[in-house]
């Protein structure tokens, strides 16, 4: 009997040990990699729909009546100001040059005739050899001649310029547009626009914030979690329609103080360097606005952050290395990343990749830290949506 008690208790010892060990098989430490909670100054932007305009836009038109000689540019190229855009027929315009030059000389002979004959009156009357009737005559017909010539050289200066006026130039530099009249037309100053001529350098661009963004910024600022640049000078970048950044930064030049009621918006806009022409205006482009820092930001990659039927959550690693869920409130995507607005604070360990084979209370192994958040002065990335935090 002592025997077979003995049998019956190490078999039990036995049974115990198995059971044991296969429950620490069944559980084995899950391999992730985390990230250690770091909060930090972050730079955001903020993404808006722009519309590239032209900064000066100069309607090319006739200043004399006549007839079109020669168009002298090619429509659509780049020209410079003073360039010749159109010549019309200046052979009426050179006549009537003509006519008031030697209506000048006409009246100028007058003068000189009337100018004498006051020298000579002058000493005259002065020996009461001439009634001083006669030496008023004299003035009188100097002042009336002299009057004419200045009336005369006024004539001469305004067909001088109606002449220049037939040469026709643009006063900026920019893209000219097509031609709205042919050579040999007559054109009439009533309707008299030749063509357009764009200055594109610099280029304006148009976008609108929405009352509800505006709002939501202020109210952002007012708590602390949004601290805007000295004096709201805000940088602005363009990102062009293939994602490729245009390469010169600008700044916003004019806030329309007046709300648009169609929209709910109002108008901005911001003016960039654009010497090789690559904006042309009515061009799309997505407005990146940039100035802004989340201070003491939390940010986590965006796998780590799952979604439940209560709503956003993390997995942390507590103190004992095992997988505990921690719900968290999210904000806006940053690049790769997404703001924790709550939930997590610094120290926390969040695991980042592993996370799908975890459940709560699972022992977990930390193989690799997974890279830090970017630095304060890392440059946010695109995100979609007009008026999002850039991720």
């Amino acid at each position: 009997m002592h025997w077979l008690l003995t049998a019956l208790v190490a078999l039990t010892l036995l049974t115990g040990c198995k059971k044991e060990a296969a429950t620490a098989q069944a559980r084995p430490a899950v391999e992730v990699t985390v990230l250690k909670i770091a909060p930090r100054d972050t730079p955001v932007s903020f993404e808006f729909v722009g519309q590239a305009q032209s900064s000066h836009q100069v309607q090319i038109t006739a200043r004399v009546n006549g007839f079109l000689d020669k168009r002298v540019y090619t429509e659509g190229s780049f020209v410079k100001a003073g360039q010749v855009m159109f010549q019309q027929d200046p052979k009426p315009f050179q006549a009537s040059l003509d006519a008031a030059s030697g209506a000048l000389a006409a009246q100028q002979a007058r003068l000189q005739v009337a100018s004498a004959n006051l020298a000579r009156v002058k000493p005259l009357a002065a020996l009461n050899a001439l009634s001083q009737r006669d030496l008023s005559d004299a003035v009188g017909q100097q002042e009336a001649a002299a009057a004419a010539v200045e009336t005369a050289k006024a004539n001469v200066e305004q067909a001088r310029l109606n002449l220049g006026y037939t040469t026709i130039t643009t006063p900026v530099t920019g893209y000219s547009s097509y031609a709205h009249v042919q050579e040999g037309q007559y054109i009439n100053t009533a309707d008299s626009q030749l063509t357009t001529v764009d200055q594109v350098d610099p280029i304006w661009i148009d976008f609108s914030v929405s009352e509800n963004e505006l709002l939501k910024f202020r109210s952002e600022r007012k708590m602390g979690e949004l601290r805007m640049p000295q004096t709201d000078d805000y940088e602005v970048e363009a990102i062009l329609g293939d994602g490729t950044v245009f390469p010169h930064k600008g700044r916003i030049t004019f806030a329309n103080a007046n709300y648009n009621q169609q929209t709910s918006t109002f108008l901005l806009r911001a003016t960039l360097p654009n010497p090789e022409g690559a904006l042309r205006a009515g061009q799309f482009v997505r407005v990146h606005v940039l100035g802004a820092i989340r201070p003491g930001a939390i940010l986590v990659p965006q796998q780590a952050v799952l979604q439940g039927a209560q709503g956003f959550f993390v997995i942390i690693v507590d103190k004992e290395n095992k997988a505990q869920l921690r719900p968290v409130q999210v904000g806006p995507w940053y690049g790769d990343q997404w703001f924790i607005t709550s939930g997590l604070g610094a120290g926390d360990t969040v695991v980042v990749d592993g996370m799908v084979r975890l459940s709560p209370g699972a022992p977990v192994k930390i193989v690799e830290a997974a890279a830090k958040a970017p630095a304060a002065d890392a440059k946010p990335t695109a995100a979609a949506g007009a008026g999002q935090t850039k991720q």
